[in-house]
């Protein structure tokens, strides 16, 4: 069976792969999930993240936006001192105003999945790559995108994040042509 090459061997990432990366997803408290994932991926390796996912789950209340807009100096101490997550001050703080920043777009668009996907014009882009090394880490959508989540206050949105955003929450198709996956998503 053949995957994009960057799924390796590894069971987390081949399933991540394999289940989730490129789906289409419409949920508001998934795509926060991603936001924060990918903000927190910034200068590491996608591995390192997936390999923690659990314990962000965990450590960020399941991503319940109500709950981190909150955070106190005792919670983001805590969350400084958990082993299980990336102990970045900066990110952990971009994520408190981010929960905030995604409830306002929430409140005037209706929902943050009816605002993101508009940089798309609410369809998966298929890309038609035949290499990993092909794949873009940016695009106009991206650059687009994290511009307007930068001037509504977002932290930690570059375009790069921003592309790598787009991929998870299947905005961008960006499997090999050659992956089984490709077309299994296409049709999505």
């Amino acid at each position: 069976m053949n995957r994009c090459s960057w799924s390796g061997t590894k069971e987390n990432m081949i399933k991540y792969h394999d289940e989730e990366w490129g789906v289409p997803t419409h949920d508001d408290q998934k795509l926060f999930e991603f936001f924060v994932l990918d903000a927190f991926q910034a200068g590491l390796s996608w591995a390192t993240i997936l390999n923690k996912r659990k314990n962000f789950r965990i450590a960020f209340d399941n991503y319940d936006l109500k709950k981190i807009q909150n955070y106190n100096e005792r919670k983001i101490d805590e969350l400084m001192n958990n082993a299980g997550i990336i102990r970045n001050k900066l990110k952990i703080l971009s994520t408190i105003v981010n929960a905030k920043r995604f409830q306002e777009v929430q409140k005037e668009f209706g929902t943050f999945d009816k605002y993101i996907w508009s940089f798309v014009a609410g369809k998966t882009k298929i890309n038609k790559w035949t290499e990993d090394d092909c794949i873009l880490s940016t695009s106009i959508e991206s650059d687009l995108m994290s511009k307007d989540l930068k001037k509504r206050g977002f932290k930690f949105v570059g375009s790069t994040i921003g592309y790598s955003f787009m991929q998870a929450a299947g905005m961008v198709n960006d499997h090999q042509i050659s992956c089984f996956r490709y077309k299994v998503v296409n049709e999505l």
